[in-house]
């Protein structure tokens, strides 16, 4: 099959709805390459703030929601190259082993997607509590790195510390990464917080995150892919595209849109408003990479 017959496959049983929108991730598209397109373009998913674990009247279908999502992309033909889960897999618990039950609970059911390529990393409902020890021990690092197809990922945390930090340590881990990778290179930073000032006093923001843009700004083409806020958002800071992702629990007002924060209503005639997943698909031979919002049931 070839790429544009699989995009055609994905277009129709996913559904053509969905706002699009092009990054800067894109980078070398245009140039000149050895490899065919086959085998360059691709395309992943991004799950957000799963919540593993809420009960609660703003989604009392809670212990379902994350099963359909994954009975939804299973039901693909097309499967993509990797998911990645930006945080909040569980939901918070002052108690160590419920917190271990959740986790070991969400690590199950997403061991049922067929793609069996996964990357996690926490939320501070999963790792504020206890550094992330429970998370390291059942689901491996809280940051990382890796490559696909000429894409440099990396992963950050800002979350286990309970100030909401990335810290020094890790800002210089990260610093020492960049400096192996080319200026011109497309990069993916993928977390949970925001890295810019969003909204502070909403807890919609990272303490430090002005040290990790400043380490960032040095190369030209960098996507953040971020959760935290329960909604679609996009935001830039000079060339770096910040995309947030929408919750598959329940959604969050507006930034500042109410005097407090709190979980949209549940509409029991539409269960899945406000909730879903993203698509990212990279063209890297002809255009910036496409940000499609599909919905629990996939449309």
């Amino acid at each position: 099959m070839s790429f544009q017959e699989a995009r055609r496959d994905i277009l129709r049983l996913m559904g053509v709805g969905g706002v699009v929108f092009a990054s800067g991730l894109a980078g070398a598209a245009g140039k000149s390459s050895k490899k065919s397109r086959a085998d360059e373009d691709f395309f992943f998913l991004q799950l957000s703030d799963t919540h593993w674990g809420y009960t609660g009247v703003a989604n009392p279908q809670g212990a379902a929601t994350l099963p359909k999502v994954v009975q939804t992309i299973n039901g693909v033909n097309v499967q993509p190259d990797f998911i990645v889960f930006t945080g909040d897999l569980t939901h918070t618990t002052d108690d160590d082993a419920i917190r271990r039950k959740r986790l070991t609970e969400f690590k199950g059911i997403a061991s049922g997607l067929k793609s069996q390529t996964r990357y996690f990393l926490p939320g501070e409902h999963d790792a504020a509590k206890d550094e992330g020890r429970a998370y390291r021990d059942l689901l491996g690092h809280t940051h990382y790195t890796f490559d696909h197809k000429g894409v440099h990922f990396v992963a950050l945390d800002n979350v286990s510390d309970p100030a909401g930090a990335v810290g020094n340590a890790q800002i210089d881990w990260l610093a020492a990464d960049l400096k192996k990778v080319d200026r011109d290179a497309r990069i993916v930073v993928l977390t949970h917080r925001p890295l810019f000032d969003l909204q502070p006093d909403w807890d919609w923001a990272t303490k430090d995150g002005s040290k990790v843009v400043d380490v960032l700004l040095g190369h030209k083409n960098v996507t953040v892919f971020y959760g935290h806020i329960h909604q679609e958002n996009h935001h830039t800071t000079e060339h770096i595209a910040h995309h947030a992702a929408r919750s598959l629990i329940f959604p969050l007002p507006a930034p500042g849109s109410v005097p407090k924060k709190a979980p949209l209503p549940w509409d029991p005639a539409a269960p899945f408003k406000g909730i879903g997943y993203r698509q990212v698909a990279v063209d890297t031979t002809t255009a910036p990479p496409r940000l499609t919002e599909r919905s629990v049931d996939g449309a």
